[in-house]
């Protein structure tokens, strides 16, 4: 049988119509966006992390796989999202007859994604926390006219660019964000993100590299 990969997890109808009601219930609840742009997102991220850093090429698309389908799990709840979606990836890989060790690697990746209690546990799991961190950026933004209100949507909403940098020579990852600060300013994004810069940091040094933070050019991490 065919190898599972990255292009065609995206191809999967059942998998995309599950991030799809994901992404309903989290709109109807006030979350911002966490379906198939943001999956195929921080898939092809993670997919080119680990290729710039010369991991090896089967992992890199398992870096992607995990990336597509990692908030799966907030069809159930958003809460112990990681958890639930892990378990849901093995019934839908094993169905697809993916070998169980690709499959581990991927649910270990999903189920340590989440910032609150997840840790870097492989080049797979690192590679998707620093993708999903990185990805803040107003398209994620539902509701503009609630930036006045919700902290989450107003940083979102002033990130108009968002890039996430190997730089392998120098063993850096580096997230450079151009933000808009008349709409929010950069300490509100400390305010909010600093669990996820943590993890990220932690998941840059599993990968033997230097975590850092630009802001509208400025380093400050």
């Amino acid at each position: 049988m065919a190898a599972v990969t990255f292009n065609k997890i995206q191809k999967n109808a059942d998998i995309t119509a599950m991030l799809q009601k994901a992404n309903d219930h989290l709109g109807i609840v006030g979350y911002t966006e966490h379906g198939v742009r943001h999956g195929k997102w921080v898939g092809r991220t993670a997919q080119k992390l680990l290729k710039a850093l010369g991991k090896n090429g089967r992992e890199a698309d398992l870096a992607g796989i995990a990336g597509y389908m990692h908030d799966i799990g907030n069809l159930i709840n958003r809460e112990d999202h990681a958890q639930s979606g892990a378990m849901m990836a093995y019934k839908l890989l094993t169905a697809l007859e993916m070998p169980l060790d690709e499959i581990t690697e991927i649910m270990a990746a999903i189920g340590n994604h989440h910032e609150d209690h997840g840790d870097p546990v492989s080049n797979v799991s690192a590679a998707l926390i620093l993708a999903d961190k990185a990805d803040v950026h107003r398209s994620r933004v539902r509701n503009p006219s609630m930036i006045k209100f919700d902290i989450h949507d107003r940083v979102n909403y002033a990130v108009k660019k968002s890039r996430l940098d190997v730089l392998p020579e120098t063993k850096v990852i580096r997230l450079d964000l151009t933000v808009n600060t008349n709409i929010s300013q950069v300490m509100e994004y400390f305010e909010i993100f600093i669990s996820r810069m943590i993890v990220s940091r932690r998941a840059a040094e599993f990968l033997e590299c230097t975590y850092e933070l630009f802001v509208n050019g400025n380093r400050l991490l």
